[in-house]
């Protein structure tokens, strides 16, 4: 009998059927757990699934009979990856399975920054329409997207869905090398990126080497109407540096759908930047179209199954 146990399943949402595995098993789920609750909670599993919940090499020294992390998600920065390979723990995860839902969320960002749907719909409701006098009024800028030159930062699966998405919109794409390296074939300078592009758009996984990657030196490099989108990670940026470069107008706005620490507290600099009407912030939703959330909860079990059956799948670890 294979003990099962899913650490934080509320963070799947109930439209999304996840099944349970084929093999003779024990299902333990629960809907958070805090860091303290860890060790009691999977004292006896052989498998634990988890999205956010964090796994420190301590927690993973306490757990010798656990031979499977199976992440509900694709970033694994939440599980310290060396201390299972020392400790023998094998981790797998989720991939490709919202491979629509996150460029199109990515283009909506764009979309409705460069036509200020945000700040339109927002004076609508203040009454400015009325106040105008006229059938339209012009507050807020207008642009499009065909013709514009769009950055990627980050070249995955994602990144080159909404390549083709942005190209279909007659834009011009461009893909930055990595930051301090020489441009390569197919790859501009990061400097370079950062001057020209219209849209800059992340799609990097977090590590020490991306960790704020975009600060203040890198907002000052930006054109004074460039659009920043971020439907990667929190830690990407430097929000204190974005809210920053949106009060001195050295960018044209931002759209963002993570935050370094989520839920964001009320004081965090993403929060303030919602005063200014060409930012927008979603609650970590690009992933979280139907189709996308089914594809994860049954690669999810998937992953788990492949491992009982001796199968190596979407392996990190």
């Amino acid at each position: 009998m294979v003990n099962l146990v899913f650490l934080d399943q509320e963070t799947l949402p109930p439209q999304a059927h996840l099944r349970r595995p084929e093999f003779a098993h024990h299902w333990q789920s629960y809907d958070d757990t805090l860091p303290e609750q860890v060790q009691a909670r999977l004292a006896e599993a052989d498998i634990v699934l988890v999205n956010k919940v964090t796994l420190t090499a301590q927690m993973l020294t306490t757990l010798p009979r656990l031979k499977l992390i199976a992440l509900a998600a694709t970033g694994s920065d939440n599980v310290d990856l060396e201390a299972c390979r020392q400790a023998g723990i094998a981790v797998c995860n989720v991939r490709n399975y919202s491979k629509s839902s996150v460029p199109e969320h990515a283009l909506s960002l764009m979309m409705a920054l460069n036509r200020s749907l945000h700040a339109y719909r927002n004076s609508i409701t203040e009454g400015r329409w009325q106040q105008s006098g006229q059938f339209c009024y012009f507050d807020y800028p207008v642009r499009d997207l065909a013709g514009q030159t769009l950055g990627l930062i980050g070249y995955g699966t994602i990144a080159k869905d909404l390549e083709k998405m942005a190209q279909a919109l007659g834009m011009k794409v461009i893909v930055a090398a990595r930051k301090g390296q020489a441009p390569t074939e197919g790859r501009v300078r990061f400097e370079y990126l950062l001057e020209n592009a219209d849209v800059i758009s992340l799609h990097c996984p977090l590590n020490d080497d991306t960790h704020h990657l975009i600060a203040e030196p890198e907002f000052k490099l930006m054109k004074d109407d460039a659009l920043l989108i971020n439907v990667g990670r929190g830690g990407l940026v430097d929000e204190a540096a974005l809210l920053l470069a949106l009060e001195h107008q050295q960018i044209g706005g931002a759209g963002f759908d993570v935050v370094t620490a989520e839920p964001p507290a009320a004081d965090n600099p993403l929060m303030h930047a919602l005063a200014y009407p060409n930012f927008i912030l979603t609650p970590h939703v690009a992933w979280a179209s139907r189709a996308s959330m089914q594809r994860l909860a049954d690669q999810l079990i998937d992953n788990i199954e492949a491992f009982v059956a001796g199968k190596e799948q979407n392996r990190l670890v």
